[in-house]
C-alpha cells in the first residue's frame, strides 16, 4: 500500500489538474483511469453531471481486439472506442482529463489512439 504522503501527493495532483478543466455537453471532459490491469475512460458533462460515453479493456468490443497484446497497446484500442462512440453521438471535441497519472505509458497511448480516431483536443 501507498505511504501517506503518497496519497497526499496524489490527491494534491488531481486536484490541481481537476480544477483547470470543466466538461460542458459541447466538449465533454475525458476522464482516464488506470488500474494494474486495466484502463477505463468516461466522457462527462459537469454542467449536467452526466456520463455521456464509457470504455474499458473490460468492454466486449475491447476485449475481443485486445486479447494477447500488451497493457499499452490494449489502451489504444480503448481509446479508438471511446472515440467511435462520442463521434457517433456527434461530438468530436474534449477536454482531456489524465487525473492524477502523468501524461505517459498508457494514458498518452490511449490518447494518441483518440487523436488518430478523429477526436480534438
Amino acid at each position: 500500500m501507498a505511504s501517506k504522503k503518497t496519497l497526499k501527493i496524489r490527491s494534491r495532483r488531481e486536484k490541481r489538474v481537476r480544477s483547470k478543466i470543466k466538461g460542458t455537453k459541447e466538449r465533454p471532459r475525458l476522464c482516464v483511469f488506470r488500474s494494474d490491469k486495466h484502463i477505463y475512460v468516461q466522457a462527462i458533462n459537469d454542467v449536467q453531471a452526466t456520463t455521456l460515453a464509457t470504455a474499458s479493456t473490460l468492454c466486449k468490443e475491447a476485449a475481443d481486439k485486445i486479447k494477447d497484446k500488451k497493457k499499452t497497446e490494449a489502451a489504444g484500442e480503448v481509446g479508438k472506442l471511446i472515440a467511435q462512440r462520442l463521434i457517433s453521438i456527434g461530438i468530436d471535441k474534449v477536454v482531456f482529463d489524465r487525473g492524477r497519472f502523468l501524461y505517459h505509458g498508457r494514458v498518452k497511448a490511449l490518447a494518441e489512439a483518440a487523436r488518430q480516431s478523429g477526436l480534438k483536443f
